[in-house]
């Protein structure tokens, strides 16, 4: 098929509404897409026509994937999520950035300038990678006109809910899914040294225990937190809304003696908070999107490591009203419940955010991105043929791939355990994909229908 796009999602909540955005954008345009979970389309990348294959990040991972998607013929461009909210750049490059895996991306999409100047000081970024600053298409979600995509889901929580204080929490480096995927093992004897978790891949020693000490110090605070919003705030509902990879057992425990706390990881961020009075993070990318979209964000700092929160958290704490302990955090509650303010001054902060996001105003970034992806294939009816050894090299590397990711789904606590993928990327029924689609196409003012094919239960095909 002439002109296709793979378009993976890792974490369903956050990624997968403004990529099927750009799925639909890219159809109006002459492409077709296959989006849904990557865990399924890694497995399954042999299976695929020539595509151009969307990554969200350019990992250890990118280094032995990117190699067998470049032989079977598909080509690789890249963004990363987590390059809006990063790790100081020594940390960053060791943690995210693949010097084999990066060598076999055409081109990258930067989230803004920041990112596109974190990327070129990469020393083994290749000369003639171009970086294309069109924003990120989980920034679109964010736009005013945008916003009607989520209304009836704003509208629903609000009936479910009423008047709610959302608590976004980011401790997965301490209370992650799976103990294996914390910043440190849990410790087998007494005086033994921890070894290293997943969170901890491309991290000093040092620099993992420091932020491990922070984070943990954060996490217990935020649990003290939780009970004491509820007890000071007895009308209002409070809604926890845990990291994507954490685990749910901590706050389940704090909600089981508070009958007004709920905790929840269902669907994406932005209506949950276009439908709060107030979120309360620390760290957290949420604060970012709060501020574009007018809403109030307490960043609540009761542990303070200025080296951690300046050189990892800058930007999200400094788009929130800082409160550095629960009574300053209840007096701040309380003033935007009373209407006494709003949202955080945005005259004050604007160049910071220009700065960090492109494509709040002007065309969608999810059009920058296709206009790009335009120019690829421009002059060219599909993606060259790989010669016939390299398609077999890359065809027996995907599938023995694919068994030895089977036979690791079948130890315990290994990440590629179906409850984990499950976790990750839930599934959504072709009529509730419709449904969003459908929205789309009316914020879009598009009258042309789109073709959706469902190839399993966790991909679907999107065409003009």
């Amino acid at each position: 098929m002439k002109n296709s796009l793979i378009i993976p999602v890792e974490n369903q909540v956050r990624e997968f509404d403004p990529k099927l955005l750009l799925a639909c954008i890219a159809a109006r345009r002459g492409f077709s897409s296959v989006i849904g979970s990557r865990w399924e389309i890694d497995n399954h990348i042999a299976s695929f026509p020539r595509s151009i294959y969307l990554s969200k990040s350019m990992t250890a991972r990118g280094a032995k994937m990117f190699p067998i998607m470049r032989k079977i013929g598909h080509e690789v461009v890249a963004w990363d999520e987590e390059a809006l909210v990063h790790l100081p750049p020594e940390t960053f490059f060791s943690r995210r950035l693949s010097p084999a895996g990066i060598r076999q991306v055409s081109h990258l999409f930067a989230w803004g300038q920041d990112n596109a100047d974190l990327w070129r000081q990469y020393p083994h970024l290749p000369a003639k990678t171009p970086i294309h600053i069109t924003g990120n298409p989980r920034g679109d979600l964010l736009r005013p006109e945008m916003r009607g995509f989520y209304a009836k889901e704003v509208e629903k929580l609000r009936q479910s809910y009423g008047e709610f204080i959302l608590v976004n929490t980011n401790f997965n480096h301490v209370n992650a899914f799976y103990p294996h995927q914390n910043l440190f093992l849990p410790v087998k004897r007494t005086g033994e040294a921890p070894r290293f978790g997943k969170a901890a891949r491309g991290m000093t020693r040092e620099f993992a225990e420091g932020l491990r000490a922070h984070k943990q110090a954060l996490f217990d605070e935020f649990k003290r937190l939780i009970p004491s919003l509820a007890k000071a705030f007895p009308d209002w509902t409070i809604v926890v809304r845990p990291h994507p990879t954490e685990t749910h057992r901590a706050y389940c425990e704090i909600a089981a003696n508070c009958e007004r706390v709920h905790v929840t990881n269902e669907g994406n961020v932005v209506p949950w908070l276009l439908a709060a009075k107030v979120l309360v993070h620390n760290g957290c990318t949420t604060g970012v999107e709060a501020f574009v979209m007018g809403v109030p964000a307490i960043t609540y700092r009761p542990s303070v490591n200025e080296y951690y929160d300046n050189g990892f958290y800058h930007l999200p704490n400094s788009l929130s009203y800082p409160c550095l302990d629960f009574e300053e955090l209840r007096l701040t509650v309380a003033k935007i419940i009373d209407g006494e303010i709003g949202g955080v001054a945005a005259d004050e902060r604007q160049s910071l955010i220009d700065r960090y996001m492109i494509a709040l105003d002007g065309s969608l970034a999810c059009e920058r991105i296709v206009d790009v992806l335009r120019k690829m294939m421009h002059g060219r009816s599909e993606l060259p043929k790989p010669a016939l050894p390299n398609q077999l090299l890359g065809w027996s590397a995907a599938n023995g791939r694919r068994l030895v990711k089977w036979l690791l789904a079948h130890l315990p606590n290994s990440h590629n355990r179906p409850e984990f993928q499950r976790h990750r990327f839930p599934g959504i029924s072709l009529d509730t994909l419709n449904e969003k689609i459908n929205q789309i196409r009316q914020i879009l003012q598009d009258s042309a229908e789109l073709k959706v094919e469902q190839l399993s239960e966790v991909l679907f095909r999107i065409s003009a």
